[in-house]
């Protein structure tokens, strides 16, 4: 084996939302030719359909990847060197079961994802799974990085680093979308900007603005533009720009999981008939490409996701800046704790995974992360160790929660429907 080639293993490979841009990325990275990509898949029809998937693609790219499948992860992790994980349980039903419960007891959220009341039944059911994953690499790859696309991210990361001996970042195009907003509101090309952020996940904010090509900072045009820009347009980010200066990424949605008033945004949650909309286009164009109706190499381009760059840059030793990724903290932002997941700019290169040195964040934005500190660690904790009394501390401590009597109803209702996943992780 030559040094480039590597065992690249995708577990939650029929994940179509991520598989189609990774495989994307994968075949058409020249870095990986040769290598073996491992797809792995607890639901056998979509295993299926992205192995075809991903063996037109090898074929029409000459990339001579060698491409497995598996329904057993331990079979695919036997020597790898990068896992990249995107799975959920029971995703869309149980997500339902995070939102309409808490609003049921009074408790005005926006998504039901990765803040809020949600987050920690996210966190119970999910982080038993990821830790699964992560003592099968032990014992199989343990110098196998780990690519996170799982939600919830942060207490995915902060968990996998703190608990684990496995290398994990989280990975999300959150950044890009604020890139494609920010362009937007701009009046010029999103290839044209690039972005400086930190903070974390769904809750990054924007530092520095500027032209790609000439360095030009464009954040006083910016902030000329956005004052006559539609109101209507992300109306609480644009709340808190004014507030603090900065802008913040991803969405409405997603910051205002973090926020006690984010419900100021909207309180219709995530649209599940669009998501299921968008399911059966994915699977259409994937049977165009098996079926040989699409062209294969018009529809390959970039997806703008960076596992793949991190993946490349590690095994080449190219040095690549990869503007947006989540670790854990140790530092990098000085003025949070070292033991917390943040959102910052990293290095990929053949020594590893870089951070960059962010130092203080404005007293102001600082505050506001600050309430994230205690939902993270504390669900996480709970999470770990299959703890109903963390979890209750976990759900007390989050900004979103407007009563404690909801707390407990919330906990009693939600606990039961999530039992079947939740398990202690660690002794």
């Amino acid at each position: 084996m030559t040094k480039q080639m590597t065992k690249l293993v995708f577990i939650g490979a029929g994940s179509m939302s991520f598989g189609i841009p990774t495989f994307k990325d994968v075949f058409l990275c020249e870095a990986l030719r040769g290598s073996t990509i491992a797809l792995v898949d607890i639901n056998e029809k979509n295993l299926n359909r992205m192995y075809e998937f991903a063996c037109v693609l090898n074929e029409k790219t000459g990339l001579e990847m060698k491409v497995e499948k598996h329904l057993d992860r331990k079979t695919a992790l036997n020597g790898a060197g990068f896992v990249i994980t995107s799975i959920a349980i029971e995703r869309c039903d149980l997500w339902k079961k995070d939102f309409l419960v808490p609003k049921k007891y009074g408790v005005r959220h926006c998504l039901g994802e990765n803040g809020g009341p949600a987050a920690v039944f996210f966190s119970l059911r999910t982080l038993p799974a990821i830790f699964d994953i992560c003592h099968d690499m032990e014992e199989l790859c343990p110098n196998a990085y780990l690519l996170n696309f799982s939600n919830p991210e942060s207490r995915i990361v902060l968990a996998v680093n703190k608990y684990t001996k496995i290398k994990c970042i989280g990975l999300c195009h959150g950044i890009f979308m604020a890139q494609e907003d920010i362009a937007q509101i701009l009046g010029v090309p999103e290839q044209e900007i690039e972005l400086f952020a930190a903070g974390m996940n769904h809750f990054q904010w924007i530092f520095g603005i500027r032209n790609k090509f000439t360095g030009e900072d464009l954040y006083p045009m910016f902030k000329e533009k956005e004052k006559s820009y539609d109101p209507s347009f992300l109306p609480l980010i644009r709340r808190l720009f004014r507030a603090y200066g900065y802008w913040v990424s991803c969405s409405d949605d997603h910051v205002g999981e973090y926020l006690a008033w984010g419900y100021e945004a909207g309180e219709e949650g995530y649209d599940f008939e669009k998501d299921e909309r968008q399911r059966v286009d994915m699977k259409v164009q994937i049977e165009g490409i098996v079926s040989g109706k699409t062209n294969v190499l018009e529809w390959l381009c970039p997806s703008g996701e960076k596992a793949i760059e991190v993946i490349s840059a590690i095994i080449t030793g190219k040095r690549t800046f990869i503007p947006s990724a989540v670790v854990l903290n140790e530092g990098a932002i000085s003025n949070l704790p070292d033991d917390i997941a943040v959102e910052i700019p990293i290095y990929a290169d053949g020594n590893g995974i870089h951070k960059t040195h962010i130092g203080e964040l404005p007293k102001g934005i600082r505050a506001l992360l600050s309430g994230q500190i205690g939902p993270q660690t504390m669900s996480v904790e709970a999470a770990l160790h299959g703890s109903r009394e963390l979890a209750l501390q976990a759900l007390l401590c989050d900004p979103v929660m407007n009563s404690g009597a909801a707390a407990e109803k919330i906990l009693d209702e939600l606990w039961e429907i999530n039992r079947p996943y939740i398990r202690k992780c660690i002794k």
